[in-house]
């Protein structure tokens, strides 16, 4: 079976969903048939690259003073599945690097642990995802040759993968993140409760 996920790292419901989705998997009877692709997606394309604003800030310069109130809601959310965000840190960037470097994880057998560092990173330590040293430490974190991250980001490859997948969910009617697909045939949109995730994946392996 194959699951891909169209998700952004600075997308917090897309670090509650692949929390969910993980649950799900636990009480999968077929789980070990799993596949999991993680697919790029960039929720704030405009952000300028190489420069971290505080999330709070930009949020308020799109939504105004509600922002704080969303965040909160949010970081409780977050809270029930057992995550940590702290927005007080967060930085808005420009994730096209970092989504680079998650297609250069998954060539390594890396993806998964990556994506997760760099989620873990951003919502929870406050790490500034446009760095290229704080990059550069991250996927060393998971194993990745750091000569070899650098080599990635100042060549520009994956830049296409990236884009592929962005217009692939255009393509499939996503326009938000969150997204999962399952094996081509049931889409699920946002981060759903673990049930519903569960039952996606017992229909589509019945089918």
């Amino acid at each position: 079976m194959k699951v891909e996920i169209w998700s952004d790292v600075v997308c917090p419901w897309c670090y509650i969903g692949k929390r969910r989705l993980e649950s799900a998997l636990s009480q999968f009877e077929h789980a070990d048939e799993v596949e999991i692709f993680w697919r790029s997606f960039q929720l704030n394309p405009e952000t300028p690259q190489g420069k971290g604003v505080p999330t709070l800030e930009y949020l308020t310069s799109r939504f105004g003073p509600q922002a704080a109130q969303m965040t909160e809601h949010v970081a409780q959310v977050a809270k029930g599945d057992g995550l940590d965000f702290d927005f007080s840190k967060a930085l808005a960037v420009n994730t096209f690097d970092a989504h680079r470097l998650l297609h250069l994880a998954a060539e390594l057998g890396v993806a998964d642990a990556a994506k997760e560092r760099m989620l873990r990173a951003h919502f929870t330590e406050g790490a500034d995802l446009s760095s290229t040293d704080t990059l550069v430490a991250l996927m060393q974190d998971v194993g990745v040759d750091p000569e070899k991250t650098r080599q990635t980001l100042i060549s520009g490859e994956y830049g296409d993968a990236v884009r592929a997948d962005i217009d692939e969910a255009r393509a499939l009617g996503a326009n938000g993140v969150p997204f999962f697909v399952i094996d081509r045939k049931y889409g699920v949109s946002g981060a759903q409760p673990a049930e519903t995730f569960l039952n996606a994946l017992r229909t589509a392996h019945a089918g």
